[in-house]
């Protein structure tokens, strides 16, 4: 007797029962009438997450009449499993957004497309203009991370969060995860093991800071300015850039293009004949943070669970902004360190201390940054019962989800779509370590 257990996507679930020579055809429902699938708890934990369950079982008789083959099949509302990010060493270099054979070949196109063509149109950020149907989106990102902020402010005073005391890594549950992944100082002694204590904010949301610039297009920072200019949240700086005027972080911004004079100079048109710009012009609000001594935590379930809704919505906002954004207005990041720069090129301070800094002169290497470098989600284990905590044999059944996902989720919030796969809502959990040892 054979047994399969497969969960399928949803566009291509097919129940099926088979049936060949055989006198005495037997319904679907008989399959669960021989307890063939005691000792199988695994399948519970698909009740929350499929909306049908089948099991196969085949059958081989030595008479040559009768074969019988019936299928049970484990329907999933939400797409296949997904790998989780990749975790990069401290030795390794990051990939670039797009392998540099795949820009080559578009450079070549682009090279061949263009003889005897008239040149395209300039972005106006490459002009020193800003994009004024971008400035709406950047007040929206910058309100929608300090909402983000004020709300896990009041949700990590009800949920229980537990940061690691040496390294980066944090759970969202009462107690942490049992599993030996420290990497921290000394992790060689504790074999791996983590030492919990209370999360802020910071531990949800990496700070990922840049230094601000005066004007975009002026030169590169140098080393020797590398104290006096300040350093301010990159998401921040960047929402500066395209358009959101802040008293504490001026910006230069022009009302005509720039005039190119050479490939890297350029001068600054006149603007004398133009009216000056109204001070008293209406401009949207900026939200401010709340102080941590007045923060008032949510009272009730419903209360939680409302606010779970809106931190998740806030922080989508936050990110699909700041992708909006960036395709307008470049971001660099380092190769080799986390080090992140808002402009078309990076600084030249020589500050990267990753590996085999001293061979580039402690200097970046500059490459197009992604979404993540700019706002990483920093991705914790999925609880899939907050009563019960996990288990160190079964962690190959577990699931992550970035930190605010989880806790938003843990909060009383639905589980946003395109979190499903790496969540891995589909994967029955053993109760066991016997059972587990069961599975193939």
């Amino acid at each position: 007797m054979g047994m399969d257990i497969g969960c399928l996507h949803s566009q291509f679930i097919r129940t099926a029962f088979l049936r060949s020579k055989g006198r005495n055809p037997c319904s679907m429902f008989d399959l669960l009438g021989h307890g063939t699938w005691q000792g199988l708890s695994s399948l519970d934990s698909f009740k929350n997450g499929c909306s049908r369950l089948t099991c196969q079982r085949n059958f081989g008789f030595k008479s040559q009449h009768l074969t019988r083959v019936q299928a049970l099949v484990i329907e999933c509302n939400h797409p296949q499993n997904a790998d989780f990010p990749r975790y990069f060493s401290k030795k390794e270099k990051k990939p670039f957004p797009i392998p540099i054979v795949e820009l080559r070949r578009a450079a070549r196109e682009r090279m061949k497309n263009r003889k005897n063509q008239p040149r395209g149109p300039i972005p106006p950020p490459k002009r020193g203009l800003v994009v004024e149907r971008l400035i709406p989106v950047a007040y929206k990102v910058l309100n929608a991370r300090i909402t983000l902020i004020n709300n896990l402010k009041k949700l990590l005073k009800v949920m229980p969060v537990n940061a690691c005391k040496w390294c980066t890594e944090i759970h969202v549950g009462r107690v942490g995860h049992p599993f030996k992944s420290c990497r921290g100082p000394r992790a060689s002694i504790r074999k791996g093991a983590h030492e919990w204590v209370e999360a802020v904010v910071e531990d949800m949301l990496v700070p990922v800071e840049a230094y601000h610039l005066y004007d975009r297009l002026g030169k590169r920072i140098s080393h020797e300015e590398r104290f006096s200019i300040p350093r301010i949240p990159a998401v921040v700086e960047l929402c500066i850039q395209a358009g959101v005027d802040m008293p504490e972080y001026p910006t230069k911004r022009r009302r005509k293009p720039i005039i190119r004079i050479g490939k890297k100079e350029f001068i600054d048109a006149d603007e004398s004949e133009l009216p000056d710009p109204d001070p008293d012009a209406p401009k949207p609000e900026i939200l401010a943070e709340i102080v941590d001594s007045e923060i008032v935590p949510p009272s009730s379930e419903e209360d939680m669970t409302l606010l779970a809704e809106e931190t998740l919505q806030v922080w989508e906002e936050m990110r699909e902004g700041a992708k909006r954004l960036m395709k307008m207005y470049p971001v660099r990041v380092c190769g080799y360190c986390p080090e992140v720069h808002v402009g078309p090129t990076g600084h030249k301070a020589q500050n990267c201390g990753a590996h085999k800094h001293q061979q580039r002169n402690g200097q970046h290497g500059w490459q197009a940054a992604v979404l993540d470098d700019l706002i990483p989600p920093k991705f914790v284990w999925h609880v899939p019962d907050v009563n019960k905590p996990l288990e160190r044999e079964l962690r190959n059944f577990y699931g992550q989800a970035p930190a605010v996902v989880e806790l938003c989720v843990q909060a009383g919030a639905a589980v946003p779509e395109k979190y499903k796969p790496t969540m891995r809502l589909d994967v029955g959990i053993p109760t066991d370590v016997r059972e587990a040892e069961m599975v193939v």
